[in-house]
């Protein structure tokens, strides 16, 4: 820059020579005044260095070169000036030196801003930059850019904007385009990513907005929210990705405090299967709703230590108890309640995955059922107050021994219930899939996705129903406290989704396009594999027609038929002989016996 800046004011100079007496080659008017191609660079550069014009880093220049440029090129014009007048130059024009001062000044200036434009705007087709369509010409967008402009990672192509009035108009070097040119930007700019700068949209408008744009074979990310904005902290560092939960989300109902509170707060709360996905929202939720005492009761010592680090970082006073055991170890389970005066407990432990299960069936329905067993009486025989089992919508007329064995752990609790002997408040609360839970289909695709595919699918026509995990959690901490004794609820799921569509719309989202009839050269194949041992093609919430709203919108109330204590004990006593003899068959005919509507699918 600085032998630029040299040669910069030699041409200037030579340039004020020829505005002023009208000729390009005014030889006979610069030959007498020689010293000023001295004189000038030997005072404008020590200038510009001693003003930190050279220390200003390029990348990130603003007015610094208008101050520096107009100072360093003042000075040295006015010292050439009283040279001038020292040495009665006549030959020299003093109408050159204004004309100097002017074109100097736009030729260092301008070519700061030549060069920066070049190196850090324009350079998204000579180097590894992502190409970004900014989705919202607004205020946001337009901050958006310039933090894009000094990024190594992104390069902004496009604005898409579904204001009319706003199509066709460039802002910041970047012109906006409608959202039905959306597929075209994307095809002739090679874009990769979309992101989304309307921080002021409203939640259900961006979950619209978002499906929609899951079509398109490009990654989305988004503004966090409009305080970002306010904080001037809209930068590339306060941009998220997209997750599949945004989109299949939906509107959450505003949780009961009262509800929420009930069976917790000043009370000793155990979690058992604390380290799982759902037991450790569990975990984080109670221990929010203040809390005596949180023991974490769960089998596997990282997800224990996990959970345990995580919860002691937090600053409620809640004293957070770990305890390494199985709930098939009834001795420890009823010691544990007994020793920590335990009023409420949330049963999640239990083996979920259903082909594992299915492969496994012994261990499955002994760890499922046995392990409730062992929990309800440990529960009823310490007078604990509350037991609320985490069910699932597999437990209706299962196809799987998981199934089967979570509805036998619910007849457990309903047996109990009619047994009518002791002061505790049995309830379960059966729901289907939730996100980015231990065996979900969302982080399975997200794996593949990552691998390079195929994506698998199990049946083009399988259908789930998913819900967040921080919601499911929330309605099973507000149905528990609405329980009476023997309930089972069920929580409001939504509507069911295809599986084969949330597999091409996280392809998309992933900015890659799905390998199918219409793009023969996709990027990752989507497979269909057949339906796994057990698996349905679709899930339901009710055994049978009897169900009734609860106080809570998204919260029912099922009524279904239940076992005689009596059976549920000798049901019991048979599956621990099983275990001990390995009898798989023996388990298979009892869960068929007992598990109303269990219809194994190899049957």
């Amino acid at each position: 820059m600085l032998t630029i800046d040299e040669l910069m004011l030699l041409f200037a100079i030579w340039v004020s020579f020829a505005l002023r007496l009208g000729e390009p080659w005014p030889i006979e008017y610069m030959k007498p005044n020689w010293w000023l191609f001295l004189l000038i660079p030997a005072i404008a550069i020590p200038l510009f260095i001693k003003l930190g014009l050279y220390r200003a880093v390029l990348q990130y220049m603003g007015i610094k070169v208008f101050t520096t440029s107009f100072q360093a090129i003042t000075i040295t014009s006015l010292i050439v000036g009283f040279v001038m007048m020292m040495f009665r130059e006549a030959d020299l024009p003093r109408s050159v030196i204004f004309i100097f001062w002017f074109v100097s000044n736009t030729l260092v200036i301008t070519s700061r801003f030549l060069f920066k434009g070049i190196l850090y705007s324009w350079d998204n087709f000579v180097n590894d930059r992502k190409a970004v369509i900014i989705y919202g010409a607004g205020r946001a967008g337009a901050q958006l850019i310039e933090s894009l402009r000094k990024s190594h990672d992104y390069a902004p192509v496009a604005f898409v904007d579904d204001d009319q009035s706003k199509e066709g108009t460039i802002i910041n070097y970047t012109q906006v385009y409608s959202f039905k040119d959306l597929r075209n930007i994307i095809k002739k700019r090679k874009a990769k990513v979309l992101l989304l700068a309307i921080p002021s949209m409203s939640e259900v408008k961006k979950r619209e907005l978002l499906k929609k744009l899951s079509k398109y074979p490009i990654e989305v990310k988004v503004l966090p929210s409009i305080s970002s904005i306010v904080k001037g902290e809209v930068s590339i560092e306060s941009i998220k990705k997209v997750k599949v939960e945004d989109i299949l989300g939906r509107h959450a109902v505003e949780p009961k405090k009262s509800l929420l509170k009930k069976n917790i707060s000043g009370k000793n709360v155990m979690i058992t299967g604390a380290g799982g996905s759902i037991g450790s929202e569990l975990c984080r939720q109670v221990l929010d709703l203040s809390p005596k005492k949180v023991i974490l009761f769960e089998h596997s010592e990282f997800n224990l230590y996990s959970i345990h680090q995580e919860l002691s970082k937090s600053r409620k006073r809640a004293q957070i108890i770990p305890v390494l055991a199985d709930v098939t170890n009834a001795k420890k389970v009823s010691k544990i309640i007994q020793e920590e005066g335990v009023h409420t407990i949330y049963h999640a432990a239990a083996y979920k995955h259903v082909p594992m299960v299915e492969m496994n069936a012994v261990e499955g329905v002994y760890n499922n059922a046995v392990g409730t067993y062992n929990v309800a009486i440990a529960a009823q025989n310490n007078d604990v107050e509350n037991l609320v089992l985490i069910s699932t919508d597999k437990a209706v007329r299962p196809t799987n021994v998981m199934g089967a064995s979570k509805r036998f752990s619910e007849l457990v609790l309903q047996g109990l219930h009619k047994k009518n002997s002791s002061n505790t408040c049995f309830s379960m609360v059966r729901f289907g899939n939730v996100l980015d839970s231990a065996g979900s289909v969302v982080p399975l695709f997200r794996s593949q996705i990552q691998n390079g595919g195929p994506v698998t699918v199990t049946h083009r026509d399988v259908t789930r129903y998913f819900m967040s995990i921080p919601e499911a959690v929330q309605l099973v901490l507000q149905a528990g406290a609405m329980a009476k004794g023997g309930d089972v609820f069920v929580l409001d799921m939504g509507e069911p989704i295809r599986i084969l569509d949330l597999a091409y719309r996280m392809v998309h989202l992933s900015g890659l396009t799905p390998i199918d009839e219409e793009n023969p050269d996709g990027d990752i194949k989507i497979k269909v594999t057949g339906l796994r041992p057990g698996e349905k093609l679709y899930e339901e919430l009710l055994i049978g027609d009897d169900v009734v709203q609860s106080n809570h919108p998204r919260i029912m109330q099922a009524k279904e038929v239940d076992l005689e204590w009596a059976e549920v004990e000798k049901s019991i006593k048979l599956i621990q002989k099983a275990h001990e003899e390995h009898d798989e068959k023996s388990v298979r005919s009892l869960l068929l016996k007992n598990v109303d509507g269990y219809k194994p699918s190899d049957h």
